[in-house]
C-alpha cells in the first residue's frame, strides 16, 4: 500500500543548515507517462548538495555571485528534494510503462540529459535532485529510462555510492581520453570523486597516482593509488616525479584547483591533458597560459556525465571491477548531522542517507530492498 504522505528533507532556499527542513507530511509524488515510482531504500551524499544549497557556483560575471549549479536558465525552485544517488524498490509506473518493472530494484542514473538516445551532448544536461526532486526522501519519480537493474550482492547502501562520483569520473576520464599504459594524477584523492577515479583509472587499464594527506595515504593506496603525494609537503613537481620515478604524467584529473592548479599544469608532460569537475581549494585560479600554449596542452571542463559511461559503470560493477567505498551511513531524520559530517571531509569514499523505515531493531540500515 502506498501512503498518500511521506518523510522527506527539503532545501527551501540558498543558505545554512536551517535550509535542510525535516517533514512528514510531504505528498507522495505519482509517475507521470513514461516515469516510475520509487520507494527509496539509499541515497548517497555529494558535494553538488552543499554547494548548491550555499549557491556557491558564481557567475560568469560575478564569481562571488549567490549562483545555482545550472547557469544561464535555472531549473532549481524550492522547495526542492535533492538527492542524487538513488537506489530504491519500483512501487509503481506511469503510463507507458510495463506494470512488469514493479518491483524491480533499481540504480538510478542522475542525469536529465534532454536529448534523445544517441545523443552524447551534455550541452542542455540537469539532474534529479536540481531539476526535479531527488532521493532524500522515502519515495520519488523518475523516468523509467533512468533506473537501471543491476546484477550484483551489494546491499542497497553501498550500490548508492556510484552513480554521481563514478559517472563523474568516468566522464572525467573520457574528455581526457585516459588510455591504458598511461599515468594519471588524482587530487582529491579521498573524496568520492577522487577515489572513484582511481579505481576507474586501474579499470581501463592506466597507472594512478594520488595527491592526498599523510592521514589518508595508505588508504588510498588500498584502494588502487600506484603512489602518493603528501599535499603541503615541499614542491609538488619535484614530489610527483619522484612518485612517478622520472615517468611522465599524461593526465590530470584534478578535484581541487586553488592554488595548485599552475604547478598541475606544470607536472602534465607535453600535450598533457587537465580534466576537473571540481575545485574545493578555490575556483578562481592563476593561468599562465605560455605553459598552456608552449606544452600544447588541453584543459577539460567536465560535469556529470553520458549514457554510454553510465552503462559502463553497471558493467564494472557487475564484473566486480570497482569497489563500494561506503564510510557510513545516516537516518533521513537526521539529515543535519549528516551533512555536517560530509563537509568535514573526515572521510574517505561516501556517506549515504536511508530512510528511518529502513532501519531494523538492532539499529542498522537492511540491506537489500525487497
Amino acid at each position: 500500500m502506498i501512503p498518500k504522505t511521506m518523510k522527506a528533507v527539503q532545501l527551501t532556499g540558498h543558505g545554512g543548515l536551517d535550509k535542510l527542513v525535516y517533514r512528514e507530511d510531504v505528498p507522495v509524488p505519482e509517475p507521470g507517462p513514461g516515469e516510475v515510482l520509487l520507494e527509496v531504500s539509499a541515497c548517497g551524499m555529494n558535494n553538488t548538495d552543499v554547494w548548491v544549497r550555499e549557491g556557491a557556483y558564481g557567475s560568469e560575471e560575478d564569481p562571488e555571485a549567490v549562483s545555482t549549479w545550472r547557469r544561464g536558465r535555472s531549473t532549481l525552485e524550492f522547495p526542492r528534494i535533492q538527492g542524487t544517488d538513488i537506489v530504491g524498490r519500483i512501487v509503481a509506473v506511469g503510463e507507458g510503462v510495463s506494470e512488469s518493472r514493479i518491483g524491480e530494484r533499481v540504480i538510478v542514473d542522475f542525469s536529465i540529459y534532454n536529448r534523445p538516445e544517441g545523443d552524447d551532448s551534455l550541452a542542455d544536461i540537469d539532474y534529479i535532485g536540481h531539476g526535479r526532486d531527488g532521493g532524500y526522501a522515502e519515495y520519488t519519480v523518475v523516468p523509467s529510462a533512468n533506473a537501471y537493474t543491476v546484477d550484483t550482492d551489494m546491499d542497497d547502501a553501498e550500490l548508492a555510492t556510484f552513480s554521481c562520483a563514478y559517472l563523474t569520473g568516468e566522464h572525467m576520464l573520457d574528455r581526457a581520453r585516459l588510455a591504458a599504459g598511461e599515468r594519471v594524477l588524482v587530487t582529491g584523492a579521498s573524496g568520492g570523486v577522487g577515489s572513484a577515479i582511481i579505481q576507474l583509472a586501474r579499470a581501463r587499464g592506466a597507472i594512478p597516482y594520488a595527491v592526498t594527506s599523510e592521514a589518508k595515504a595508505s588508504a588510498i593506496r588500498d584502494i588502487g593509488a600506484e603512489a602518493t603525494i603528501i599535499r603541503g609537503e615541499g614542491d609538488l613537481v619535484k614530489k610527483t616525479e619522484e612518485a612517478t620515478k622520472g615517468e611522465p604524467i599524461d593526465v590530470v584529473a584534478d578535484l581541487v584547483a586553488g592554488p595548485m592548479f599552475n604547478d598541475l599544469l606544470r607536472i602534465l608532460k607535453m600535450e598533457g591533458r587537465y580534466t576537473t569537475a571540481g575545485a574545493i581549494a578555490g575556483p578562481v585560479v592563476e593561468l599562465d597560459l605560455r605553459t598552456m600554449y608552449l606544452k600544447q596542452l588541453e584543459l577539460h571542463g567536465s560535469s556529470q556525465g553520458t549514457r554510454t559511461a553510465f552503462r559502463r559503470l553497471l558493467q564494472y560493477i557487475e564484473e566486480g571491477r570497482i569497489r563500494s567505498l561506503l564510510d557510513r551511513t545516516y537516518r533521513l531524520s537526521d539529515f543535519h548531522n549528516a551533512q555536517t559530517a560530509f563537509m568535514s571531509k573526515s572521510f574517505i569514499g561516501k556517506l549515504v542517507v536511508v530512510p528511518d523505515s529502513k532501519w531494523d531493531e538492532t539499529g542498522a540500515p537492511h540491506g537489500k530492498s525487497e
